[in-house]
């Protein structure tokens, strides 16, 4: 496992280089998603019942083989292939962890809500986070050694940091319908704004500044958070479990998420609260 280190960069201009590689491995899974969605296109359904379309499978393997070609030692990790055991990913020190298309559900909605998620896990931590929105445009990535940044129109990349606004409060929650335990979590807050979005986006609006809070108390896997996690820590912000603890990787078989908050620091986060609202609503 020691050699997996000796393929990532060493210094900042390379790790600039680096998510600039990266960056457009996920502009050419961008392309091939807009081609599926600029036409018609069958929607199947997995074992557990989530749709897959195209778009996600031909996203998958542009992005797996270009990541195999620019880190070969470097295990890649993605929503459309099957994980290997727990035996073996324990041995990992640095992977990939991709969702080819985050939001499929937006995706065949068609309200543009939808991204390519491709992240570097280093010891359990995001290291390299690349959010691409393709029907908006819009690019998030970020590295620890190198921060976070936003580029939209092919304009020049822009640093990016969540808010240090008190008031009022931006609540990003899913474009799902309103259950009860939202509406708890809403009234938590002193008459907060509410903004709806898909996908890793959520995450994405608060390191830019665009929304506050994010509370995620339904499921997620493992590659929905871990690119958008990088981008909203190197930002200023965070995300972690209702214990209090940054979101980590690849500690166990399951690739499920604990639920967790995604936030900017500087408000009363409510902790206690939203952790009983979580558990009194399974």
């Amino acid at each position: 496992m020691a050699e997996q280190a000796h393929n990532l960069p060493q210094s900042q201009r390379q790790w600039q280089d680096f998510v600039a590689a990266v960056n457009r491995i996920a502009q050419q899974a961008g392309q091939v998603i807009m081609q599926v969605y600029a036409q018609d296109f069958a929607v199947d359904h997995k074992d557990d019942a989530s749709p897959v379309t195209q778009a996600d499978l031909r996203a998958h393997h542009i992005i797996s083989q270009a990541l195999h070609e620019l880190t070969p030692v470097i295990p890649v990790l993605t929503e459309e292939q099957a994980a290997p055991d727990f035996a073996e990913r324990r041995q990992w020190q640095s992977y990939w962890l991709v969702d080819p298309l985050d939001g499929t559900r937006e995706f065949i909605k068609r309200n543009g809500e939808f991204t390519v998620n491709i992240a570097l896990v280093v010891n359990h931590q995001p290291v390299l986070g690349v959010v691409l929105a393709p029907a908006l445009d819009e690019l998030y990535f970020a590295t620890v050694h190198t921060g976070a940044y936003v580029q939209r129109e092919g304009r020049p990349p822009q640093a990016i940091s969540v808010s240090r606004e008190a008031t009022p409060l931006r609540l990003a929650l899913s474009r799902s319908h309103i259950s009860d335990r939202e509406l708890d979590l809403i009234d938590l807050f002193s008459q907060p704004q509410i903004i709806r979005c898909g996908s890793a986006l959520k995450s994405c609006l608060i390191a830019e500044g665009r929304a506050d809070i994010y509370p995620r108390l339904g499921p997620t896997s493992e590659w929905d958070t871990a690119a958008s996690q990088c981008v909203l820590e190197q930002a200023g912000g965070f995300m972690i479990d209702l214990d209090g603890s940054p979101l980590s990787y690849n500690h166990k078989e399951s690739l499920i998420n604990p639920r967790f908050i995604a936030a900017r620091p500087g408000f009363d986060l409510k902790l206690d609260q939203i952790t009983r609202i979580a558990n009194y609503h399974g």
